[in-house]
């Protein structure tokens, strides 16, 4: 499990308890201001831990699901228009309006740590939106796992994430055409 600086603070008391706890190997310092208690922690939960107001989306969210075994030279991050911008090379910040921000977001555990992601059913959308700046071939990857996953999917919400969005009807078409 992750700690923030506040919380493993409130575990030990004082900074130099803190030292000392790390030294002997109880907890492990895996970045500026956190802390976790297994040796190895997922980066991606560091990710989330570091920055909590972002959602992961787009390349790192397909390889979370399984929908691609191409792993993502940067972890992919949502934040609002009006967020600061992140200036870690690792991460790739996609700023997205407030009214599209929110829909989808989930928390699930990976790899034993919680990180706040979009769900599936929005990863589509995304996928849909994006399709023209995807290389076909890890565009059709995706699109095949989503083949596979189809009946585990809630179309109703797809249906609603689709109608925030400008171009519905075109994604309503490829939707059909090529998942269903």
């Amino acid at each position: 499990m992750l700690y923030n600086w506040d919380e493993i603070n409130k575990e030990y008391g004082y900074p130099n308890k803190v030292r000392e706890a790390v030294t002997a190997g109880d907890i492990y310092k895996v970045g500026r201001g956190l802390y976790s208690d297994q040796p190895s922690t997922s980066p991606f939960g560091i990710i989330a831990a570091k920055y909590p107001y972002g959602i992961i989306t787009m390349d790192t969210a397909f390889y979370i699901y399984g929908l691609t075994d191409v792993v993502p030279d940067r972890t992919f991050l949502a934040t609002k228009r009006n967020a600061t911008r992140i200036g870690d090379p690792s991460i790739r910040q996609v700023f997205l309006s407030d009214n599209i921000f929110e829909p989808g977001r989930t928390g699930i555990y990976y790899d034993g740590v919680k990180i706040i992601i979009y769900n599936k059913e929005r990863m589509l959308i995304e996928a849909m939106r994006n399709s023209t700046s995807m290389p076909f071939d890890y565009y059709k990857e995706i699109i095949s796992g989503y083949r596979n996953i189809s009946d585990t999917l809630d179309y109703q919400k797809i249906e609603e994430y689709m109608a925030l969005f400008k171009r519905n009807e075109y994604m309503f078409q490829i939707l059909r055409r090529e998942v269903l």
